[in-house]
């Protein structure tokens, strides 16, 4: 996920980064060749050292100095032209490769919430990008996948349209951004189809309302939702936990984004929490915004986003409106699937041939090996220290390397004095896009009270790769319960 262009710069009065082994190419063997990925501060950024941004900004070489004021946001590594990562020689990391890498792999620190936006797919922004190429610079589609390193909260995808229902009866003032004709296609919905018409003209309706009576109705709702979520109130616990939830997430983001009407956004996006380790993948055209915490996300090298609310830049409304699937339920939720051969490497795959990703992890007095994928690659040290053996190469939090496809295994090291696991994210092309992790609602249980829905890509026949066969045999997985 992403905004527009930004860049971080040091200054005066900042923390410093010391300077240490592994600082310049040469140095380092060939296997593992440093990376300066490219750093962006926007305004829902955390400040600071707080930032695991900017903390690995400073150990990679980004910046010199980390401001106190500045709000790092993410951390870039491929070969986007907004943010293009570098080798220590100074070349860039396409130029190095020869080519462009499918995917652009980062780090996220948000302090507060992000627009709400969706990304568009092939055809959207191919279209996009012809028709108004300075907000539109890419034409290629952005289906992403965020892997949280911190608790995390998301809004994903659209709630069911009986909760919408419900939340619309409860809530006068919610209700009041909406036509006439858009609430009653909500409550008499019924079919597939005719939810779907539904949620698209609800959504189309709210997003329309006019600036004055949404504010109005935001103000309204806003010193009744305070009242009610007090502790004065006497009844606090009457309502479901979700609908309190639903309030107290809309409290806080109109604090952040006063008289922006996109503060209601939890009455109709799914409001998620996730746990370190978690993931869920965002297909094109699916509706979200990232609210706080920190991630690790992967996606297809693209930064197009169509936003429409809880942010002051450009926003295009009716172009939402109108690619939007209109998909009910939350995404699903991923837990990583462990390789066969060594089940402390898990791996994070969509249904999109551009990128998965492997998460390492390894205790103090152990090693552990990762094996040549064919394919260029680039990884990046999230927590805790070690050693490449290979070169006794020193690993710190935030130091990022790339991986020629045609290099040796890596294998690394954590002294048993150590106090903590050494934790690598590791980006490639995906080797496994007949194998993902993700999973259609159709094998959840009933029972869990989720909607979880397919996967929008066709499971298309892969094409056969003879060179990558014995790769496969080393990423082999374990089977992953269908009810996870």
């Amino acid at each position: 996920m992403a905004e527009t262009n930004g860049t971080a710069n040091g200054t005066s009065n900042g923390h410093h980064r010391p300077q240490s082994p592994g600082d310049h190419c040469d140095e380092v063997p060939t296997h593992a060749i440093p990376l300066k990925p490219s750093v962006k501060d926007y305004a829902w950024g955390i400040r600071g050292m707080d930032s695991r941004v900017a903390r690995y900004a400073l150990e990679s070489s980004t910046i010199k100095e980390v401001d106190p004021d500045t709000p790092y946001a993410e951390l870039w590594i491929g070969t986007h032209p907004k943010g293009p990562s570098t080798l220590g020689d100074g070349r860039s990391l396409k130029d190095a490769l020869g080519h462009e890498l499918p995917f652009l792999f980062k780090v996220l620190s948000a302090g507060k919430a992000l627009s709400i936006q969706a990304h568009p797919d092939k055809q959207v922004a191919a279209r996009l990008n012809a028709e108004n190429p300075t907000n539109y610079g890419d034409n290629n589609h952005k289906p992403e996948m965020a892997i949280a390193l911190t608790p995390f909260e998301a809004m994903c995808g659209f709630r069911r349209i009986e909760e919408i229902a419900v939340l619309l009866k409860k809530h006068p003032e919610f209700a009041a951004c909406i036509s006439e004709e858009a609430k009653l296609a909500v409550f008499l919905a019924r079919d597939d189809f005719s939810k779907k018409d539904a949620l698209q003209k609800f959504f189309g309706s709210f997003m329309s309302c006019d600036k004055d009576e949404s504010v109005r109705n935001l103000q309204l709702l806003l010193v009744r939702l305070q009242a009610e979520q007090s502790v004065i109130h006497p009844h606090p616990h009457d309502e479901p936990p979700w609908e309190r939830k639903c309030a107290r997430a809309i409290l806080r983001l109109a604090q952040q984004f006063p008289n922006d009407a996109g503060a209601m956004a939890p009455f109709f996006l799914n409001y998620l929490l996730m746990a370190p380790g978690e993931s869920f993948f965002m297909a094109a055209n699916e509706p979200h915004a990232y609210v706080a915490g920190e991630i690790i996300e992967c996606m297809a090298c693209s930064d197009n986003v169509v936003r429409a609310g809880l942010t002051p830049k450009f926003k295009d409304v009716n172009t939402l409106v109108d690619m939007l699937t209109y998909t009910m339920g939350g995404p699903s939720i991923d837990a990583g699937a462990p390789l066969k051969r060594d089940s402390r490497i898990l791996r994070y795959t969509p249904p999109v041939p551009e990128f998965e990703v492997l998460m390492l992890n390894c205790a103090p007095g152990e090693s552990i090996e990762l094996d040549i994928p064919h394919v260029p690659a680039v990884f990046i040290i999230v927590e805790g220290t070690g050693i490449i053996v290979d070169g006794q190469v020193i690993c710190r939090p935030g130091r990022a390397y790339f991986w020629p496809k045609d290099a040796k295994p890596l294998k690394f090291e954590v002294p048993a004095d150590k106090r903590g696991p050494l934790k690598i994210a590791v980006a490639h092309e995906n080797l496994h896009i007949d194998l993902p992790t993700t999973f259609s609602k159709e094998p959840m249980p009933q029972s869990r009270g989720m909607s979880i829905p397919s996967s929008p890509y066709p499971q298309h026949p892969v094409s056969p790769r003879p060179e990558l066969e014995g790769v496969k045999q080393n990423f082999e997985y374990l089977p992953v319960p269908p009810e996870y």
